[in-house]
């Protein structure tokens, strides 16, 4: 069903269908590695902060 929608609409408009596809499908690869790394970062963040939280004296009458 979608590779006859595919071929399709290559024998109507030619390369440039599959430039556009090509140029998406690289597009989200590029996003989902950029997330990633927002992920991996947000992470070291998370433990960084905690690590200091820990290490700090407490202020106040404790």
């Amino acid at each position: 069903m979608a590779s006859d929608l595919v071929l399709r609409l290559v024998a109507e408009h030619g390369p440039w269908v599959l430039l556009v596809f090509y140029l998406l499908y690289r597009d989200l690869q590029k996003d989902q590695a950029t997330r990633a790394v927002l992920d991996k970062n947000s992470t070291v963040l998370v433990e960084i902060t905690t690590i200091i939280r820990e290490r700090l004296p407490r202020g106040g009458l404790q």
